[in-house]
């Protein structure tokens, strides 16, 4: 019983002028092949052919495929996870693929001071001393870079990427919409981290999604009835990179509920997408535009970054957040020094204590706490 009313639910959630069975979009004269095969990997992460990328969402295929390349994609087609996800501003596959925002730079960098130690930076692991190349070869990554107190201690690039390319940031996002969300608290725009999402957004009123608060909703606790693995393949066409897609639409359609939110901890794409349309309905613009003016401008970003949409171009805010390596690092940096960059604030230390530490509110996530039965991989905290 609950399968088939799942999808229903996901039949109606289908964008419009789709179907739950649409056809991927064609270009003229070019026919769209069947689920495509897993990649065969030389073990050069596509330098062999130079790099390749997605040029359209043909490349795409349908929905299934969409499973494999957005979210297995880097198993599944190893010759594209350099091209499509690092690259020079417009040049790379999901920028050339997905809509997207621009945040531009700030006018006053803040200084990273290149000081790589006298001997070369080593970190013990395993039991043994190593070295960033080390990493790089185990774990084949793109670029690395280690930095602290404004001092970069080691920097790396890999697969023909260089310093001035965007690297895209996955989950990294959401932490992006966490710091927004703090701003949003410390202007008085949101009253409290426990005031649900439809006081805000008034398209949620009545809904599941809608009836949880900011905190839940952050604490990926929402009790809804939703599972990463399984329903990403409706999420994403949906509200991300589908025709017609759209954020709003999809919170607000999803009506199954597991339980009562706050209880279990329970990954999924719907809540930070939540967090983010209320973000943009408070501040009246984009969460691409806030970001600009309230955090990377006064953070002192060397480059521009990039936000991927839906076609109504509101971020996809829980992916897709996509900069220079340097400009992550200062990211990290505003967290490590408690929400300020070089004597100035940007968010409260009361909003870093709130995101960095567990309340009374916040026990289903504390580390060691039970995952969801039978829900994703990734609420397994022990891993």
């Amino acid at each position: 019983m609950a399968g088939r009313r799942l999808r229903r639910v996901l039949g109606h959630l289908a964008p419009h002028g789709a179907s739950e069975e649409a056809e991927p979009p064609r270009q003229a004269g070019q026919e769209v092949g069947p689920w495509p095969a897993r990649e065969e990997d030389d073990g050069t992460c596509g330098a062999s052919e130079g790099y390749p990328m997605w040029e359209s969402l043909v490349d795409l295929w349908s929905d299934r495929a969409a499973q494999q390349y957005l979210r297995a994609g880097c198993a599944v087609c190893p010759k594209h996870r350099v091209g499509n996800y690092a690259g020079l501003p417009g040049e790379a596959g999901f920028e050339k693929v997905f809509r997207y925002n621009t945040i531009a730079a700030s006018g006053r960098p803040s200084p990273l001071t290149e000081a790589p130690p006298a001997d070369g930076f080593s970190y013990e692991f395993g039991g043994r001393q190593r070295r960033p190349d080390d990493y790089l070869d185990e774990w084949d990554a793109t670029a690395l870079l280690i930095a602290r107190d404004g001092r970069i201690l080691s920097e790396h690039y890999r697969h023909e990427r260089t310093a001035d390319m965007r690297f895209t940031s996955w989950s990294m996002a959401k932490s992006v919409t966490s710091l927004l969300l703090g701003i949003c608290i410390d202007r008085g725009l949101i009253a409290s981290l426990d005031d649900t999402a439809e006081t805000y957004v008034p398209e949620f009123r009545g809904t599941e999604l809608g009836s949880c608060t900011l905190r839940n909703l952050s604490n990926m606790s929402s009790g809804v009835e939703v599972t990463h693995e399984r329903d990403n393949p409706t999420i994403y066409p949906c509200a991300f990179w589908g025709p017609g897609s759209d954020i709003k639409r999809v919170v607000a359609g999803w009506q199954l509920r597991r339980e009562p939110q706050g209880q279990t901890f329970n990954y999924t794409e719907l809540c930070p997408i939540t967090v983010g349309a209320v973000i943009r309905e408070v501040t009246g613009g984009t969460m691409s535009e806030l970001a600009e003016e309230a955090l990377w401008g006064p953070l002192g970003a060397e480059a521009e970054a990039s936000w991927c949409t839906d076609s109504t171009g509101s971020e996809y805010n829980c992916v897709n957040f996509s900069c220079r390596l340097r400009d992550w690092a200062r990211l990290g940096r505003l967290i490590a020094q408690r929400g300020e960059m070089e004597g100035r604030r940007i968010v409260s230390e009361a909003w870093i204590d709130e995101i960095t530490s567990w309340g009374e509110s916040d026990g289903q996530v504390r580390h060691g706490t039970p995952p969801l039965p039978g829900g994703s991989a990734l609420n397994d905290l022990s891993e």
